[in-house]
């Protein structure tokens, strides 16, 4: 196994190694090999040494830490009807950001201009250049492909297939690095990052306008071999012919149990709602119609969450989106832990995620510094 300066940097952001000591006992290089690799990295400003450990019998022992202020990331979270950009550190954390209003259904160019404009501004106003940055990200509302980082096929982003979303904000970012992810793929592995980073198997249930899971294996974003890994919205579960999706099949589980569906549900009632985010709303003011249609809602969730459970008996379960709330997440309970088998759920948490709508947010930055700091990407720029 190689230990370039990047495979050390590796052991010291994932939590591995925290002194000289520990990768010395980690990669079995000596210590004068060891220093000349954090010798480059700290030059290089990818780590700092911060305090002194406890003493075990010798001298103290100075800390090493990645350094999350060395640059930052710019990230757009896109949702049907708005998009949240933001500047945030390495961490995660925001340091400026804002939300616009820009309806998917009016075409990417013109919804990728708007993100363009406002991510402008957020830099601006943060006081970063894009020099600054080590990398971009994207969430979209739909499966893209891995391999090319555009939508692919995705339901309810019309004219929006196989569009060059990296090359359009490429534009305006002076070459900065973009990447493109599922919106619930990029929640998934927000929530992994801030909370569950031992966890080896994680999903994270979006309910929004649409219905989505991002599925996170040790560590790792599984999106499938064309990135439509977790799109559960679309499996058939209701023989009503009136149950039009927007892939256009009917009886799917989002077209009766996605923010949409309640939405239309609250609007039959005389209650105004027009998409996820809009029942998020309700329910966050206690509307009483709202949080028994999202309980009944949980439960048609439930029933397919049963099997993708089974399936992959995942130590934790996440609920977010714009529905996440104690009446989704009390519908969903009831049905998963009453058609699941007890064994796979046994050792399972189910809870709300804790990020709110920052889990894209962090998981966007998490995308970017996995892929700007991977091991092979510091040997490349530390050897060149």
């Amino acid at each position: 196994m190689p230990h370039g300066p990047g495979d050390v940097l590796d052991l010291i952001r994932h939590g591995r190694a925290q002194t000289r000591g520990d990768v010395v006992r980690m990669t079995g290089l000596s210590r004068m090999t060891i220093s000349q690799r954090l010798a480059d990295l700290l030059a290089s400003g990818m780590i700092v040494e911060g305090g002194t450990t406890e003493a075990t019998g010798g001298r103290r022992r100075r800390s090493l830490a990645f350094n999350n202020s060395q640059s930052r990331a710019l990230v757009a979270a896109v949702d049907t009807t708005h998009t949240r950009i933001a500047v945030t550190d390495l961490a995660g954390a925001v340091i400026a950001d804002d939300e616009i209003e820009a309806p998917v259904h009016d075409g990417p160019s013109s919804v990728l201009d708007r993100i363009a404009a406002c991510m402008a501004a957020v830099l601006e106003r943060s006081g970063t250049q894009p020099s600054d940055l080590c990398g971009s990200g994207i969430s979209l509302p739909g499966p893209v492909d891995p391999a090319t980082g555009r939508p692919s096929q995705p339901p309810i982003l019309p004219g929006w297939d196989g569009y060059p979303v990296i090359e359009h904000l490429q534009a305006g970012l002076s070459g900065v690095p973009v990447l493109v992810a599922n919106d619930a793929d990029a929640a998934a592995l927000g929530e992994h990052a801030a909370g569950y980073a031992g966890t080896t198997s994680l999903c994270l249930v979006k309910v929004s306008t649409g219905i989505g899971t991002g599925i996170v294996i040790n560590g790792q974003s599984y999106t499938g071999v064309d990135g439509g890994a977790g799109d559960i919205g679309h499996v058939r579960v209701s023989s009503r012919q009136d149950a039009l999706c927007q892939c256009g099949g009917r009886g799917c589980l989002a077209a009766v149990a996605s923010g949409r569906a309640v939405a239309r549900e609250l609007t039959a009632l005389g209650v105004s709602a027009a998409a996820g985010h809009d029942v998020g709303a309700l329910l966050r003011a206690g509307n009483a119609d709202a949080a028994r249609l999202t309980q009944q809602a949980g439960r048609r969730i439930g029933e397919v969450m049963a099997t993708v459970v089974c399936l992959l008996n995942p130590e934790v379960v996440l609920i977010g989106g714009d529905l996440a709330s104690a009446p989704l997440l009390s519908g969903i309970r009831e049905a998963l832990y009453r058609l699941s088998l007890p064994r796979a759920t046994r050792h399972m948490t189910l809870q709300l995620g804790s990020l709110g709508e920052d889990a894209t947010v962090a998981g966007l930055t998490r995308l970017v510094v996995d892929h700007e700091f991977s091991a092979e990407a510091v040997n490349r720029k530390l050897r060149s």
